[in-house]
C-alpha cells in the first residue's frame, strides 16, 4: 500500500468509523472502502473519492465536487465517484453525512437491482414452468411476487390456468417464505387450506384484482 493512500485510508477510517467496520480491497487501481461490506468509496493516489447514486450526484456537484477519471486499457473513463478535497476534510461532520449517505444509498440500489434482476425459478417450489405461467400473468420479478402475496398471485394464475389445485397455492406461499410448500408452519396451511375451498366452493365471491397505478389491488 503506498505511503499516501495509506495515510489516507487510515484517515478515512477515523472519520467513517461509526459507518460499521471499514476495510479495503483493491479497486480501480487504488483501494475501495467499505463499511461492513458495503463499498461507498475510493482511495487512489492519496484522494478520496466518494460513490454517487443517481439521487446523489446531483448533491455532489451542487457542492463542486468532481467526478473521478479511471484510466482503462489506457481509455479515460468517468465514474461516478466524486472527489473530497480538503476544504471538504475540515467539515469533518458534513463529510461523514455524505458517506453515510453514500452507505444508504448505495445499499438501496444494490437491493432494488437484486429485486429486479431476481428469477422465479430461483425461489423454492417454482420451476420454469410455474415461472412461465407467472409471467403470462403478469408477475414478472421475485419483487412483484412479494407485492402481491401469495393469495393474490394465486387468483391472477386462476384467470390464465383454471383448475390449478391447492398445491399452487401452498407452493406461492413456501416460495415467499423460502422453503418447500410442506415446511410450513401447520397453521398457515390451515389457513390457506380453508381460503382454497371457500374460494373454490364460492367462486362468485372470489376477490377481483383491478390495477391502479400501477398497482394491483383487491376489489370485492
Amino acid at each position: 500500500m503506498k505511503g499516501r493512500s495509506a495515510g489516507r485510508i487510515a484517515q478515512a477510517k477515523v472519520c467513517f468509523a461509526a459507518l460499521g467496520e471499514i476495510t479495503t480491497r483493491s479497486q480501480f487501481g487504488g483501494y475501495g472502502l467499505l463499511a461492513d461490506g458495503t463499498m461507498f468509496a475510493v482511495i487512489a493516489e492519496g484522494e478520496l473519492y466518494l460513490r454517487a447514486t443517481e439521487s446523489l450526484e446531483a448533491i455532489f456537484r451542487e457542492r463542486g465536487m468532481v467526478s473521478m477519471t479511471y484510466l482503462k486499457r489506457g481509455a479515460p473513463v468517468t465514474m461516478r465517484y466524486y472527489w473530497v478535497d480538503e476544504s471538504l476534510w475540515q467539515e469533518s461532520q458534513e463529510l461523514f453525512t455524505l458517506g453515510w449517505q453514500a452507505v444508504c444509498e448505495t445499499r438501496n440500489e444494490v437491493a432494488m437491482k437484486t429485486r429486479s434482476n431476481g428469477r422465479l425459478k430461483d425461489l423454492p417450489n417454482i420451476d420454469a414452468a410455474m415461472e412461465r405461467l407467472l409471467w403470462r400473468a403478469g408477475i414478472q420479478s421475485i419483487y412483484g411476487l412479494r407485492l402481491l402475496g401469495a393469495r393474490e398471485c394465486y387468483l391472477k394464475l386462476l384467470q390464465q390456468q383454471q383448475g390449478l389445485g391447492l398445491k399452487v397455492l401452498l407452493s406461492l406461499a413456501g416460495a415467499l417464505a423460502g422453503y418447500h410448500y410442506a415446511a410450513l408452519p401447520v397453521m398457515q396451511q390451515e389457513e390457506l387450506t380453508e381460503w382454497f375451498e371457500e374460494t373454490r366452493a364460492r367462486p362468485y365471491l372470489q376477490p377481483r384484482l383491478e390495477k391502479k397505478s400501477g398497482i394491483w389491488l383487491l376489489n370485492n
